[in-house]
């Protein structure tokens, strides 16, 4: 039935920099890399939502995959998002940054094309036989306009190297049904940072955080505590925290946190079109979040 991968408990998915005219920025991913691995983050999840993935060409997310793991492998865990709507393509990207030293891969629910189930499974079980790394499945529905369901979920955690799943239905009660169906080697994963204490309450293992950018020390202590039954310090430290976690999502993620690195001093440049840079609107109501956090003057 496979066995567990320790990928850690915070893992940040991380930003794509760019520079100002709108070129992949490989030497600020890597000092960003080694920032977070230094500030929290037990690992990172590159070429995600995120990480502007649907419009990084293929050999950009492979130079991506090279830079970071030469930087950072051993001292923080690297996994790659290689999903998209094309399974095919999907297996020889898993392939090719499996070549690369990556720790795993992210497999995101095939977004427009509204595969049914059984399209599911199948385009999962693809990938996750093309290749011996870990996977975690990633499910956004918001983004994708399908919903894995967790009975899809409790087949695939059948194949060995299915190992996680991100969760980001927003739904507590299908996070409460992944857990009851889910055998304990496959570990869900908050996919929102606003819902990763609720979902530890119910049985979640993690995050995939986006905060975390900034505050990961602080989300890594939260989930600490909850662990260690300081159930209190815990939410304290999720309120304490709730105006980044909500500010980071004024518009559409990773619109606010560029911005908000680029406030904190953290080179991660602009996003790519079809995303545009922060209003001046926005980039306000980041700043205010910030503040409220203690992380700007």
């Amino acid at each position: 039935m496979g066995r567990t991968a320790d990928l850690g408990r915070v893992l940040t998915a991380l930003v794509t920099p760019m520079t100002q005219d709108g070129a992949v920025n490989l030497d600020a991913a890597v000092s960003l890399a080694h920032r977070l691995s230094e500030n929290g983050s037990d690992g990172l999840v590159l070429c995600g939502t995120t990480g502007e993935s649907p419009t990084l060409s293929r050999a950009e997310k492979l130079d991506l995959t090279r830079a970071v793991v030469n930087a950072v492998g051993g001292k923080a865990t690297v996994l790659v998002g290689t999903g998209s709507y094309n399974t095919a393509e999907s297996v020889e990207l898993t392939r090719e940054v499996e070549k690369l030293g990556a720790d795993g891969i992210l497999a995101v629910v095939p977004y427009y094309n509204k595969p049914p189930q059984e399209g599911l499974y199948r385009h999962f079980e693809a990938i996750a036989r093309a290749t011996a790394l870990p996977v975690m499945l990633y499910n956004i529905p918001a983004r994708t306009a399908r919903n894995l369901e967790p009975e899809t979920m409790a087949r695939l955690a059948e194949l060995p190297n299915v190992v996680a799943v991100k969760e980001a239905a927003g739904d507590l009660e299908q996070v409460s049904r992944l857990v009851q169906l889910l055998p304990e080697r496959v570990r869900v994963y908050s996919g929102d940072d606003s819902l990763t204490l609720p979902m530890l309450a119910v049985g979640a293992y993690g995050v995939v955080s986006v905060a975390s950018h900034l505050v990961g020390s602080q989300i890594q202590a939260m989930i600490q505590a909850y662990l260690e039954g300081r159930v209190e310090e815990a939410s304290q430290l999720h309120h304490h925290l709730f105006p980044l976690f909500r500010g980071l999502f004024v518009t559409t993620n990773p619109i606010p946190v560029k911005a908000a690195l680029e406030l904190a001093g953290i080179p991660a440049g602009p996003p790519r079109l079809p995303l545009a840079p922060a209003t001046e609107a926005e980039r306000e109501a980041v700043r205010v979040a910030m503040k409220r956090v203690g992380l700007l003057d």
